[in-house]
């Protein structure tokens, strides 16, 4: 006599219940489906993928961009006239997008690992496309007005790219699971192979990369140079207002080796440290000289310079969120600061035994020092009693006359040019942005007797790269933070990564292995059951032996809930 077992006896699956109600609003049992997904979900999830991947690009370039996070307010302060930290908005809506996507990612795949059909709900679609477009036109943005910014990108995978390498692997591994079990559920040979070759294709990729990845930190421990020497760009900016002697005080108790700054011509012929065009931004001009708080600050002479107070802005708006830390002595000293000549920073220079570094501007067409600007700064240089072999010396026109009347000037050029005409021209030093120079750069630079500085250098990792990679020294707006770099962060021999690359490849290629043996082994075990059908007679009949399978609860659930004779 054969025993009959109810086809109707629900089990509570509430993790099903709220994996599908989240994702496509499909709380109830009879809402849910194993049917294959349709085509437009499908191509629903590619777009998802494809949000998902974009957003983890724009997350991992604003994360890496976070040494530049001054240079883009600036930028931003520039096109606006207005300061602002503009990265806040921008990493709070890239954090919550991304988090979002994420979320929505693993919904999928857990869906393709219980075997429910995809169903993406109409208003996670509205989120997804909005994510979609916001991040498209994020990128496309950058890259029309930063776009050399995009550089950090590939830099910073010198300094990540091996550990990325292990991550990826790891979750490309884990995937295993989802591919090995759709193998195993599909009744189609062709889309079986189709899985199993794009898969295959992505794993061995990962397995053969490591060729192609680079890093000036894989190396020999006994090849490292000394630590690249620090010079304060604005003095340290993080921690006083910027171009202040406050600032380069701070900066020099840091133990930097040089002091930086940006020199503008005043009125009367004084060289003065000023980074903008306007003094709104760093000075209080608009109380003191509202009608001309829009002017060119070389059009104001150096007493209205004097009067104005460089410090208060600092307090008000917190542009590296540094203020929260500092003493009541302290906050009073940044409050009570004042426009600083290039004259007080090259005696201060001087007195510490430190190199000085300026770029100078130009004054405007209307300035009544517009062709001497070149002598006037010279002889402040020459007037403030630094020996001549601390200054480097960036200004190119009259080169030639400089160094005939002051020899002794570090000729620096800011432009990368030719070794031919750097020679030419006497220049023994070369100043540029960090993206400029390759490694390959360095090593030329070095073996010619060019001594390269590098700015703005602010983060640890991209401290120790260029440490790595043999630079001499680099501008920093952070050298309180650089100073506690006394080793690069990371450092291994060829020997010690090859030998990583090959232990990681061999335990993935086992994990995986091992996976598909045993989803296999199942496969096999439900083939030879001859339940190759959804036939009611044998769902029946199979009722007398208990069966935890999977398979077998699918077409229970298929039975009942088609509302179709199989």
């Amino acid at each position: 006599m054969v025993k009959h077992q109810p086809l109707q006896v629900y089990e509570r699956q509430l993790c099903l219940s709220c994996l599908t109600g989240i994702y496509g609003c499909r709380w109830k049992r009879y809402q849910r489906s194993h049917d294959d997904t349709t085509k437009w979900e499908c191509l629903w999830s590619f777009i998802l993928f494809c949000t998902f991947s974009l957003l983890l690009v724009w997350f991992y370039f604003w994360w890496e961009a976070h040494n530049d996070y001054s240079e883009f307010n600036w930028f931003l302060y520039n096109r606006s006239g207005e300061w602002s930290d503009g990265t806040v908005p921008i990493l709070a809506a890239t954090a919550a997008g991304f988090t979002y996507i994420a979320f929505l990612m693993i919904l999928a795949l857990c869906h393709v690992a219980v075997g429910q059909q995809i169903n993406l709900h109409w208003l996670h679609k509205i989120g997804v496309t909005v994510a979609l477009l916001t991040t498209a036109i994020g990128v496309i943005s950058v890259t029309q007005m930063w776009g050399e910014e995009w550089d950090v990108v590939w830099i910073s995978l010198q300094a990540t790219g091996p550990f990325l390498h292990i991550g990826a692997l790891a979750a490309v591994t884990a995937l295993a699971w989802l591919v090995a079990g759709q193998m195993a559920r599909a009744e189609k040979t062709r889309f079986q192979v189709m899985v199993l070759l794009i898969y295959l294709s992505v794993l061995l990729t990962l397995y053969f990369i490591p060729l192609s990845i680079t890093s000036p930190c894989i190396m020999e421990r006994g090849s490292l140079k000394a630590a690249p020497a620090i010079i304060g760009h604005q003095g340290a900016p993080m921690l006083a207002p910027e171009n202040t002697l406050l600032s380069f005080n701070r900066a020099l108790q840091r133990n930097v080796s040089g002091l930086e700054a940006d020199v503008t011509i005043s009125l009367d012929g004084i060289p003065f440290l000023m980074r903008d065009r306007t003094l709104r931004r760093t000075t209080n001009v608009r109380r003191v000289f509202p009608d001309r708080q829009y002017d060119d600050a070389s059009l104001f002479n150096w007493t209205d310079l004097s009067s104005l107070n460089a410090g208060q802005w600092f307090l008000k708006d917190d542009p590296f969120w540094t203020v929260q830390y500092m003493s009541t002595s302290e906050r009073w000293s940044v409050g009570n600061q004042t426009v600083c000549s290039l004259e007080q920073m090259l005696k201060l220079a001087a007195k510490s035994k430190s190199s000085a570094v300026f770029t100078l501007r130009r004054p405007p067409a209307n300035h009544p020092h517009r062709h001497d600007w070149v002598n006037l700064t010279l002889d402040t240089v020459l007037r403030s009693g630094i020996p001549q072999q601390q200054v480097m010396w960036t200004v190119d026109s009259n080169r030639e006359m400089v160094r005939n009347v002051a020899p002794g000037l570090q000729q620096t050029s800011v432009q990368k040019l030719p070794l031919d005409t750097l020679h030419h021209k006497g220049i023994s030093r070369v100043l540029l942005r960090y993206n400029q120079a390759s490694a390959q750069d360095v090593r030329l630079y070095n073996e010619n007797n060019i001594s390269l500085t590098l700015y703005s250098v602010n983060e640890p990792w991209l401290y120790s790269l260029l440490w790595c990679s043999g630079v001499p020294s680099v501008s920093s707006e952070a050298p309180q933070v650089l100073r506690k770099v006394h080793y690069p962060l990371w450092l291994m021999s060829p020997d010690e990564y090859c030998l990583i690359w090959i232990c990681t490849d061999i335990i993935s290629f086992a994990v995986v292995l091992g996976i598909f043996i045993f989803q296999n082994y199942h496969m096999i075990r439900w083939r030879m059951s001859g339940m190759r059908s959804y036939n009611p007679e044998q769902i029946m009949l199979s009722a007398a032996v208990r069966r935890s399978s999977r398979d077998v609860n699918i077409m229970k659930e298929k039975l009942i809930f088609s509302g179709q004779p199989q």
